[in-house]
């Protein structure tokens, strides 16, 4: 019996440096084509999350102009009223006060409606997939 593991054992070869070769070049065409693809799918998510929170924060600034008759002092001032749980962070910048507040514009009257937070803007500096600046969304 061990004589003949022993002829079996003798009999097995290993790959050769050629076919480790091929596969490795395989793989690495394989990643070559895929990383640009999970790139670009990454940033889509991210722009996605940053239009959602834009959204979300847009919609808590005009309930909070709704319900006060003027626009909130600052982000944080919607936290504070519930009207957001908390500031979201930014997709781009990874940080929560990155966020700028765009003041409101005077109306064709030339009245300044009251608060500092009419608009809230990225405070990214990246342009997005659409070649628009992700400040400007």
């Amino acid at each position: 019996m061990t004589e003949l593991r022993c002829s079996i054992l003798k009999n097995q070869r290993g790959f050769t440096l050629f076919e480790l070769l091929a596969v490795m070049l395989i793989m690495a065409v394989l990643a070559t084509i895929a990383v640009p693809s999970y790139k670009r799918s990454q940033i889509k998510a991210q722009e996605t999350v940053l239009a959602e929170d834009l959204f979300q924060m847009r919609r808590a600034i005009d309930a909070y102009f709704s319900d006060h008759a003027r626009y909130p002092d600052s982000l944080d001032q919607l936290v504070e009223n519930k009207y957001l749980r908390g500031i979201p962070r930014d997709p781009f910048t990874r940080t929560e006060d990155s966020w700028k507040c765009v003041a409101p514009e005077p109306g064709e009257s030339g009245a300044v409606a009251e608060g500092g937070c009419f608009d809230v803007r990225s405070g990214s500096d990246l342009i997005g997939l659409n070649d628009t600046p992700y400040q400007d969304w």
